[in-house]
């Protein structure tokens, strides 16, 4: 049976889907509130939190395979309740900042969850992927609200990934062989910029959407209020500030991986487009 958790966010969502589709086996969603989840028929909507890791015991009975995504909770507390129910292999998102800006604080932090996988004695998959295309949708208000979208660095491009890549690596991880104790880097494939980005939603509305690019002093203003000082430097370093070869660097992994072409910026835009209407 395989667990996924974050089953209604962005990633987990199209897992579930994924997983479902593809006649994996047993198959449990984990949520904060099972009553909301729309999945299919034959999936398992169990809840809990991952600030209460005891809330997740009775969702890992009879689970040999866990999907999680780092840093949602007391990691160490999660992983240990993983294995005490027989959990033999745990896929883990965490972030391609580990490699790419090892001394960033929340990059650290992912590291050291995926050294508490590695010794927890489970086999592990980790999957470090770059900024995802979900990303743009700290604008929507702006743009349904016909203001402008206002962001620094407006042309530095990153290979952005859509979401559903990285849950279609995780699904060939979860059921596949041969990626056990791998450790796969996951970008999109071609780097866009935040002002491209801004005129490919303009594009799909059919609309001008107004783009405004502003200081790092600015957005670290902004951003600092609500993710804290530290959260919103390493924001804005990974995304203009402190950019190097590894962190814009186009990677194959993804088709490789999953034999299908990874997903474009557009492609994430035209399936999202309703919310930014």
């Amino acid at each position: 049976m395989i667990l996924v958790t974050g089953a209604t966010g962005n990633i987990g969502s199209a897992l579930v889907r994924e997983l479902h589709v593809c006649g994996a086996g047993p198959l449990k969603g984990f949520t904060r509130d099972a009553s909301r989840a729309t999945f299919p028929q034959e999936v398992e909507a169990v809840e809990g939190d991952f600030a209460v890791p005891e809330s997740l015991e009775p969702a890992l009975d009879g689970v040999r395979s866990l999907f999680l995504i780092s840093r949602m909770g007391p990691d160490a507390d999660i992983l240990a309740a993983a294995r005490r129910a027989g959990v033999e292999h745990v896929v883990l998102v965490s972030s391609i900042t580990v490699q790419t800006h090892p001394h960033l604080g929340p990059a650290s932090e992912n590291l050291a969850v995926e050294r508490l996988l590695k010794d927890s004695g489970m086999a592990w998959t980790i999957l470090r992927p770059t900024q995802f295309a979900s990303n743009a949708l700290m604008w929507a208000a702006s743009i349904r609200g016909g203001e402008a979208v206002r962001a620094p660095y407006a042309d530095t491009g990153l290979p952005t990934i859509h979401p559903a890549d990285i849950a279609t690596v995780a699904r060939v991880a979860l059921i596949e062989p041969g990626h056990r104790e791998r450790t796969y880097a996951l970008t999109g494939p071609e780097p866009v910029t935040a002002r491209q980005q801004v005129e490919a939603i303009a594009a799909a509305l059919g609309r001008d959407v107004p783009f405004i690019e502003i200081s790092r002093g600015e957005a670290r203003a902004q951003m600092a209020a609500v993710f804290g000082e530290e959260a919103a430097d390493a924001v804005l370093d990974i995304t203009g500030g402190d950019v190097n070869s590894e962190l814009l660097a186009v990677r194959d992994t993804v088709s490789r991986v999953t034999d299908s072409p990874g997903r474009p910026f557009r492609q994430w835009v035209e399936e999202n487009l309703h919310i930014f209407r």
